[in-house]
């Protein structure tokens, strides 16, 4: 099969297409035909080796986290799938590989894709939706009425936070530029602040949470929005001890981490705040739900460009610019 594959850590390795073996799978695996898979930035930070020290991957490297597609076989023990069925999963971080024509993946890691999307439109969903929906419920469980700032609205994230928050009842405040303007109003978000001209920090105040897509600067001027008791998730910033306890990382790595963000520490006492750094867990239970929410009409997904898998190169470049607009989408089949 053709594949997405890297060689080594590093900003500058190349991404190269190459020939695989078609993965083989376990009793509780789906072996799936990629349709479509999404790009997201955890897939240049796993390639310059930003999470080593969460994630440690084995070369050549399949790159890639979320997809949609077609079961072609099903494991022995799989009971609530069939050849045939289309799908969209986020498999599990020690099984990656979405940017080739074929993965094997756990059945638990995936659901049947809402029938009202096509495959491009299902597979910019998974870890999008999964990480809001996990940040939202599992972490902040926001409340109708609630007021959250959600960095970078026109983004991959923020286009589906969005949207979210607003059918969860919450009040939204957003970051965009000019650009963005238009797209995140018309998700629904109740104040727009142009991030080029206005600082949030200085316009906001009594907020009940921040959904950190950002890090560095932008997250620790977040927590002067916050009220007393007001939280924060982030997917950017730094991993703290907590996060290092929670994910069972063993006492040297949280060691670690309660170092490298010694400074978020002293901001969370300064403003009577929690940081929560979120790692997100793929779920087809999760999953699920999102199809629920998709089919109900209550989130649509947002898709700036699509490009074949023989233009990922191109498609990451777009992508790292920062100039997207919803999700950057890689055609497969």
């Amino acid at each position: 099969m053709k594949a997405i594959t890297i060689e080594k850590y590093g900003k500058n390795v190349p991404y190269v297409m190459t020939d695989q073996p078609v993965p083989q799978i376990g009793e509780y695996d789906v072996l799936v035909e990629i349709h479509a898979a999404s790009l997201n930035p955890i897939d240049y930070k796993i390639k310059e080796g930003k999470v080593k020290l969460l994630l440690d991957y084995k070369f050549p490297l399949i790159l890639g986290n979320d997809f949609s597609g077609v079961i072609v076989k099903v494991g022995e023990r799989v009971n609530a799938f069939k050849p045939g069925d289309e799908v969209y999963g986020r498999p599990r971080k020690s099984r990656i590989g979405t940017l080739a024509e074929y993965i094997a993946v756990h059945e638990e890691d995936i659901w049947l894709k809402p029938q009202n999307l096509n495959f491009e439109e299902a597979a910019s969903i998974p870890l999008v939706g999964l990480t809001t929906y996990q940040a939202f419920t599992d972490i902040l469980h926001l409340q109708k009425g609630q007021k959250i700032l959600i960095h970078a609205g026109s983004g991959g994230v923020g286009t589906f936070a969005i949207q979210l928050a607003k059918w969860m009842g919450a009040f939204v405040a957003t970051t965009a530029s000019d650009k963005g303007y238009e797209l995140v109003k018309s998700l629904g978000a109740d104040l727009i602040i142009n991030y080029k001209k206005e600082n949030f920090e200085e316009l906001l105040s009594g907020y009940d949470a921040v959904f950190d897509t950002l890090g560095g600067a932008a997250l620790e001027k977040s927590f002067r929005v916050l009220k007393p008791g007001g939280q924060i998730v982030s997917v950017s910033g730094l991993p703290n001890a907590r996060f290092g306890k929670e994910a069972k990382l063993g006492w040297m790595k949280t060691a670690i981490l309660s170092i490298v963000s010694r400074k978020i520490t002293a901001l969370e006492k300064k403003y009577h705040a929690t940081y929560h750094f979120l790692f997100m867990k793929p779920s087809g239970r999760q999953l699920r739900v999102l199809k629920e929410f998709i089919e109900g009409g209550h989130i649509k997904p947002v898709i700036d460009k699509m490009y074949h898998l023989d233009q990922t190169v191109q498609a990451f470049s777009y992508l790292q610019g920062g100039s997207a607009k919803g999700k950057v989408v890689i055609k497969i089949k």
